[in-house]
């Protein structure tokens, strides 16, 4: 491999890092990247390769998130145990079969989602508090499982969903909802990886620097989140659905 590719790599790694670190997303950019540079390999072995830079720019996103959110730890352990073994099933189901099918829907939904974010000026700007604890069990058992699947098994968007479910259905504000994705990502990449080194699929030569650049765009993206607030992290957001949305909107209608 010709070490400019290398170096567009880690260039699409720390941009993705960025951009998740603040709303999720991140895949947007690292994922058509890496199938564009990478011709040659089998899809499987890119996405697996690819999970490890992604894991490692959520963890120091995460990290920097841990010292300034209050996190609910018994919460996200059960959304973490649950989004695991979900994302692994995701990414086996991917090792057999297309996501192509499933596209279309996400496109219409992630619409719905745009113009929703987009309308309610104040959607994620306080945190929502008549939201009970049992519900918030039983909406986070519900976000584990169903996000954590998509995110073995299409992966592109999986951050922004993690945020707009902690704010609809668990009453989180902007901050807060990005900061306990963070964690919950966590578990989702680490399902799939498991599955990919199980596999075979994962290129080290490629992910260890791309995971160095990711990790540095995700600790400068957690940092400006932070200090900027709700308001910046909710127009981040807008900026990542439609792009998002422009890029199933390209597979559906023209990349057939």
């Amino acid at each position: 491999m010709e070490s400019y590719i290398l170096i567009l790599l880690c260039a699409a790694a720390f941009a993705a890092g960025f951009i998740d670190a603040i709303v999720g997303g991140g895949g947007l950019i690292q994922t058509p990247v890496g199938l564009i540079l990478l011709p040659n390999l089998p899809v499987s072995t890119v996405i697996g390769t690819l999970k490890i830079p992604a894991f490692s720019g959520t963890s120091f996103a995460a990290f920097q998130y841990l010292k300034k959110a209050t996190m609910n730890w018994r919460l996200l352990f059960l959304m973490m145990v649950i989004a695991l073994p979900s994302a692994f099933a995701g990414s086996t189901l991917l090792t057999y079969m297309s996501n192509d099918f499933m596209k279309p829907l996400l496109l219409f939904i992630l619409s719905l989602l745009a113009i929703y974010t987009y309308a309610k000026k104040n959607f994620g700007q306080h945190i929502e508090k008549s939201i009970t604890a049992r519900q918030q069990i039983i909406n986070a058992a519900l976000i584990s499982f169903i996000v954590g699947f998509y995110d073995g098994f299409i992966g592109p968007g999986t951050g922004s969903f993690f945020v707009v479910a902690f704010i609809a259905l668990m009453g989180f504000d902007f901050l807060h909802a990005s900061a306990n994705a963070k964690m919950v990502n966590l578990a989702t990449n680490f399902g799939s990886i498991c599955l990919f080194m199980l596999k075979g699929k994962i290129i080290w030569i490629i992910a260890i620097p791309m995971a160095v650049s990711n990790a540095l765009g995700g600790w400068i993206g957690a940092k400006l989140a932070i200090h900027k607030g709700n308001q910046f992290i909710r127009v981040f957001f807008l900026i990542v659905v439609v792009g998002t949305l422009v890029r199933f909107a390209y597979d559906v209608f023209w990349n057939k």
